[in-house]
């Protein structure tokens, strides 16, 4: 099944369920929102956000060239893999813009996208699968990834319990979360937001928080500031 969609290029990756708030400022997002804003009771107010694979996330006045370009010809290439988000909360400000709130709702991967048919890009999209019913071996990898993240956020947090205390049971929800929260690369994260099971994100997951967990240990080993490393030996 497929969709026509607004789609906003970000420098970010969204995950359903994950609350993203917006600063918009640029006119032809302004519009996006005016559109949503304008839409029908009960209609569905969102969008797609695509994390950029290369480009500019705010484009230069002018009109875009073609598909997949910002404006002024800049070129923007955008992942494949989407995340949606549903408006929850706008604030219009005094020069025009908005705040707004959204929350992740559903994944997609971009067919076609169209800069032509509105102000903001648009494209028609695939839903992708989401789990659903019961899993064992995900529910059984949602413990293994949990005890491994508490042991992560206790080396990056200074207070990791009161995180560690709200982790959700359920595990397609726990593996946005991980995603989300993670200090990852955009890469990284891209690459678990394209992954269809619940399972598999899981794995990749435990492999990224062991390489992450692995690599601060090492930094914390080492016995004297890094500051005092880089300076000139004292002298005898």
């Amino acid at each position: 099944m497929t969709a026509r969609l607004p789609v906003f290029p970000l420098g970010t990756v969204l995950f359903p369920g994950l609350v993203l708030p917006l600063h918009i400022f640029e006119e032809r997002y302004r519009a996006l929102v005016r559109h949503l804003v304008g839409l029908p009771e009960g209609a569905p107010r969102e969008f797609g956000v695509v994390a950029i694979r290369a480009g500019w996330e705010v484009a230069p006045a002018g009109p875009p060239d073609r598909p997949g370009t910002a404006a002024g010809g800049g070129e923007v290439t955008l992942h494949e893999v989407g995340c949606t988000a549903e408006l929850r909360q706008v604030t219009e400000l005094a020069d025009g813009g908005f705040d707004i709130v959204t929350v992740g709702r559903r994944r997609f991967r971009i067919a076609e996208v169209d800069d032509a048919a509105a102000p903001y890009l648009t494209a028609e999209v695939e839903w992708l699968p989401e789990p659903a019913g019961a899993d064992e071996v995900a529910d059984l990898l949602a413990a293994r990834v949990i005890s491994v993240f508490r042991q992560y956020l206790s080396l990056v947090r200074p207070d990791p319990q009161e995180i560690s205390e709200q982790l959700p049971e359920d595990p397609t929800v726990l593996s946005h979360l991980v995603a989300a929260t993670a200090a990852l690369t955009v890469d990284d994260r891209q690459r678990l937001l394209a992954i269809d099971d619940t399972a598999g994100r899981l794995r990749a997951e435990l492999r990224l928080l062991h390489r992450e967990t692995t690599l601060l240990r090492e930094v914390r080993a080492v016995p004297v500031p890094l500051s005092e490393l880089a300076g000139p030996p004292a002298p005898n």
